[in-house]
């Protein structure tokens, strides 16, 4: 049962991290607006779009990446009060341990790190895709990072197309080959100068095409000519469009079987879609971590007050920002492991926990 204290530090540091929340997420719309208000004007958007559509979503968005961030600045700035006011002296005086102490910190923490956990997986993905929309239909128009030449991908195991030329704007594929393989040989394949995809029929139309089958020794070829001939397989335009930030609206129920399928496809690198699989975990946890941080930085009475106190934890910060960027770029660029790559700053930084929390005031 939660006694007393643990129900007066919970609520200091659920009201404090909300209260930061707030004042952050203000400032963020605040400057992000500033941004794009052109982009609105331009486009003729509406107040309530605008406000729906993509700053709802933009609110989900920011938090998620910045949560263990405001969990520092809560724990430490809520901390350093009680411990300036000599409450944290006058916890450990009536007979209060340490370890005691923190508990508190830890089931409030552990209850941001839950909400985060299931936001990070499910409900931040879905607004993400709403506000990516958005912002790629009004804001970023030309953010698309997909391949448009040379696209070599297989589209189930046993067949594989190539595309010399794809043109987003009429969805249109030229030079087109599509191959059938049973084992390693090659049993039919399909060429034409042109496919264009027909959204109402959700089919390709081919154009100036020739079929090839193989029997042992013997080919068979039929030409097409000028007729058009509609055709379907697991293809769309949307396989011809990636963003830098795809993998952001994607629930990761679903992100592991993207990077199953994409690997599959022989589309890319999977690298980023797997270090944000991993990411989604590691942020929760280190929400937990650098409360253990702040408690064993803050809980101290100095000369310097809340002032010093921040300014650590700002740093502090900084610097696991700097370590993660860092490990994450080398996992990137294949140098480690992805789940390695994500999960360093965790590691350098539960040690650096462990480390002040055994050196905390007692």
């Amino acid at each position: 049962m939660l006694k007393i204290l643990d129900r007066y530090i919970i609520k200091k540091f659920l009201a404090t991290f909300f209260f930061v929340v707030l004042i952050f997420s203000m400032i963020a719309v605040i400057i992000d607006f500033s941004q794009n208000v052109e982009e609105f004007i331009d486009e003729k958007l509406g107040a309530w779009q605008v406000s729906t559509e993509y700053y709802l979503n933009f609110i989900f968005f920011i938090n998620g990446l910045l949560w263990p961030l405001f969990a520092m600045i809560s724990v430490i700035f809520f901390t350093s009060r009680m411990a300036y006011n000599s409450e944290i002296i006058s916890i450990l005086n009536a007979g209060v341990s340490f370890r005691r102490l923190v508990r508190p910190y830890l089931i409030g923490g552990g209850l941001l790190a839950a909400m985060h956990l299931l936001l990070n997986h499910f409900i931040i993905p879905v607004s993400n895709k709403t506000r990516l929309d958005f912002f790629h239909t009004y804001i970023h128009k030309e953010s698309d990072k997909g391949n448009t030449r040379d696209v070599h991908m297989f589209v189930d195991p046993q067949t594989k197309i190539y595309v010399r030329d794809y043109f987003k704007r009429d969805s249109t594929a030229r030079n087109f080959r599509l191959e059938r393989i049973e084992g390693n040989r090659l049993v039919s394949y399909l060429e034409a100068d042109e496919a264009r995809w027909d959204g109402k029929k959700e089919k390709w139309r081919l154009s100036n095409y020739e079929m090839h089958s193989f029997d042992g020794i013997k080919e068979r070829i039929v030409v097409g000519g000028k007729a058009k001939l509609d055709t379907a397989f697991l293809l769309t335009p949307d396989d011809f469009i990636r963003y830098d930030d795809t993998r952001e609206k994607i629930p990761s129920n679903r992100l592991s079987k993207f990077i199953d399928e994409e690997r599959r496809r022989g589309v890319g690198n999977t690298k980023g879609y797997e270090i944000e699989l991993y990411r989604r975990t590691a942020d929760p946890v280190t929400l937990i971590i650098v409360t253990l941080i702040g408690v064993a930085v803050a809980s101290r009475k100095i000369r310097g007050g809340m002032g010093l106190h921040l300014a650590f934890g700002i740093v502090l910060g900084a610097v696991f920002v700097f370590v993660a960027k860092f490990s994450i770029t080398f996992a990137t660029n294949d140098a480690m492991p992805a789940l390695l790559g994500v999960w360093i700053p965790n590691i350098i930084f539960g040690a650096v926990a462990i480390w002040l929390m055994s050196r905390a005031q007692r």
